[in-house]
């Protein structure tokens, strides 16, 4: 399969110069994220912290804050932690090293590679859900990719061109297909590049089980109360008791399970019957 061609979409990350932590930070904010959400934050997040030093330096609750609305929040106390381990292990300066990312905390066989990949040029497999759907479609002609697994990767590393910036040209250029062209669903094969090459439309693009699992409803879910209690906490000018945190929520007992399960990631911290975010 040749290399598809680079989508006209430009985003900050993927422009030249645009360094390892930026890379590093937009990696974090694009998990389960749109884009068009994630531009704008992170470029108020890399204005405010342009080094993982300046980050480290600051209390974990200030990142809690600054991630404002990309949700699952976890994520901006494990970039928290990776930027106090990147300056601590590493002079403040972003690995290159797979292994070296792969150690620091949030960082998984995707986000690893990105970075070494985008950042640093070099030769890597980068496989995301898009990149997976365009596999299982181009190649296996399969519907749908199944569900993630490390072989993932050797199917990529075995599509890649020799030459290293090649290589990281035909991981962007084929994670951009699966965003804008070969979505899940709907996806629109006369604009795809590759689409006399893809085995899925050359066997009649037939309907194949989605194993994947499904993502639970947001709305009145566990998730929406843990971030409304979030909210509550960023707002406040300081600690806030516990009895008096969302105490008008409409379900007390998901409340309850809202504050213990943030407290237990570590999201937010108790001082005796006061609440606040993490120190």
């Amino acid at each position: 399969m040749p290399s598809p061609a680079p989508a006209e979409r430009r985003v900050p990350w993927r422009e030249p110069g645009f360094g390892a932590w930026g890379v590093l930070v937009s990696e974090f904010m694009l998990q389960q994220t749109q884009v068009a959400r994630v531009v704008p934050l992170l470029e108020a997040w890399l204005a405010r912290w342009p080094t993982p030093s300046a980050l480290a330096g600051e209390a974990p609750a200030e990142a809690v804050k600054a991630w404002a609305n990309l949700g699952y929040p976890r994520r901006a106390l494990w970039l928290h932690r990776a930027a106090v381990e990147i300056r601590d292990r590493h002079d403040g300066v972003v690995p290159r090293d797979v292994d070296a990312l792969l150690a620091l905390t949030g960082i998984g066989d995707y986000t690893a590679r990105a970075v070494a990949a985008f950042a640093y040029g070099d030769r890597h497999p980068v496989v995301d859900t898009n990149t997976r759907r365009v596999l299982a479609r181009a190649v296996d002609g399969t519907e749908h990719p199944g569900p993630p697994h490390r072989r993932d990767l050797d199917a990529m590393a075995a599509l890649l061109p020799e030459a290293a910036e090649e290589a990281a040209l035909m991981n962007a250029a084929t994670m951009e297909l699966g965003q804008v062209v070969c979505v899940a669903r709907s996806p629109r094969c006369d604009a795809c590049p590759i689409r006399d090459l893809c085995a899925w439309r050359a066997a009649g693009a037939p309907s194949t089980p989605d194993l994947r699992r499904k993502q639970a409803r947001y709305e009145g879910s566990d998730r929406q109360a843990r971030g409304a209690v979030l909210r509550a906490l960023r707002d406040a000018t300081g600690p806030v008791p516990q009895a008096a945190l969302l105490a008008g929520w409409h379900d007390a007992a998901q409340r309850d399970r809202a504050i213990l399960s943030l407290l237990s990631d570590g999201l937010i911290e108790s001082d005796g019957e006061l609440v606040h975010l993490p120190r």
